[in-house]
């Protein structure tokens, strides 16, 4: 296939091996891949680059493999399923409304997948992590419109979705964090108390399952990549574009609109936006969901789910992290450089929440939020007071 393989992992050359073997049968002509570049991917998957050295038809000169690897559970959705139906769904959208690569081929028996290339783009973690911060708020703002675009042009496709699920074999869908979502709105309240010494008012708790509203068949359901973490956005020259569907879904809009105001909860790269950002990004998002839900563009109602979507976020991401924090304080992910301390992160959430909450209505969430932001920077005194903005935006803060 390639000279020199040797520097390869095995894992790399026999994704590309079964792609060659896929579109070979498909096109009924030889297609060898060569120039094996690998992409990473995770536990479950390799993701590589290939260039295609033969070529008897048209497909593009490089392509990008996926391949999962194992089995899957047989009592648990197949994250395969799920993002081949994504692709698939996608691939069928004009292309200016088009949030992710083209799906070429795929292969259920292999858990394949061949796809459009979209290039050596930056991921949106590069562009928050570099030297230039109006390039990084260009692509925020540009992650922003294009999670509007992507809902905008899904709206009302739940349907298709779910028959494209079924054709792979699976036999219901559902949000993957709202089975977490609703253990979490059961479990923080004694979480809080027992690692943190903190009670729960009962209006608080009252407030918090209030938001479970968002979790149901809404008017405003949409497809939701579920994992929208900075490093799962490409910055193209089409805007950015999102990749990795594992956990693919419909929800409400709202829950990835509450990703301007945590921000991106619970993912490694969780550091605060600088002042007022928060907010040109709703605008941004917005401008783009407006048509599909003019309803929306009411301040008031607007704000309304948007508070509940923080509040739900916020629970969550308490139920996530503070039990990893039990015995010694550490970073949300495994860099440390690249991600905060789980209390520093978590504080802040609260506190932000605090806040929001104080002028949304909420006041029983506005005394939790300072009660719980208070308790754990007592009880981690050694981590930083608050949570610094991203990388990009220190030499200007």
């Amino acid at each position: 296939m390639v000279q020199d393989l040797g520097s390869f992992p095995r894992p790399v050359l026999a994704a590309l091996t079964a792609a060659e073997r896929l579109l070979t049968r498909r096109s009924g002509a030889g297609i060898v891949l060569a120039d094996p570049e690998d992409l990473g991917g995770s536990d479950r998957s390799v993701v590589a680059r290939a260039r295609v050295a033969r070529n008897p038809f048209s497909l593009p000169r490089t392509l990008v493999v996926k391949h999962y690897l194992g089995r899957p559970d047989p009592d648990r959705p197949d994250p395969f399923h799920y993002e081949v139906a994504s692709c698939q769904l996608f691939t069928a959208l004009p292309t200016d409304a088009r949030p992710s690569p083209v799906l070429i081929a795929h292969d259920p028996q292999s858990r394949l997948l061949v796809m459009e290339d979209l290039g050596r783009s930056s991921t949106l973690a590069d562009k928050l992590f570099g030297p230039d911060p109006a390039a990084a708020q260009r692509c925020l703002l540009s992650w922003a419109r294009a999670l509007g675009r992507m809902q905008a042009a899904t709206a009302g496709r739940e349907n298709d979705f779910g028959a494209l699920l079924r054709r792979l074999g699976e036999r219901a869908w559902r949000d993957p964090m709202a089975e977490d979502a609703r253990v979490a709105l059961a479990g923080v309240t004694g979480l809080l108390e027992q690692e943190l010494g903190v009670t729960v008012p009962r209006a608080a708790i009252q407030e918090a399952h209030e938001t479970a509203r968002l979790l149901g068949g809404t008017r405003y359901r949409a497809f939701s990549p579920s994992d929208t973490c900075p490093d799962n956005n490409l910055v193209t020259s089409r805007g950015v574009r999102f990749v990795d569907f594992e956990w693919g879904c419909f929800r409400d809009v709202a829950l990835d609109a509450a990703y301007f105001r945590v921000p991106f909860p619970g993912c490694e790269a969780s550091f605060a936006l600088p002042p007022g950002l928060a907010d040109t990004m709703l605008e941004a998002w917005r401008n783009e969901i407006a048509a599909v839900w003019p309803d929306l563009d009411e301040p008031d109602r607007l704000e309304h789910r948007l508070l509940h979507a923080q509040l739900l976020w916020v629970w969550l991401c308490t139920w996530w992290l503070l039990p990893r924090i039990r015995v010694r304080d550490m970073p949300v992910g495994q860099d440390p450089t690249r991600s905060p301390r789980i209390s520093t992160a978590l504080a802040h959430y609260w506190r932000e929440m605090s806040g929001a909450a104080a002028v949304g209505g909420l006041p029983a969430t506005a005394e939790l939020g300072a009660l719980v932001a208070d308790a754990l920077v007592k009880r981690f005194p050694d981590a930083p007071g608050s949570l610094p903005v991203y990388p990009a935006f220190r030499s200007v803060a």
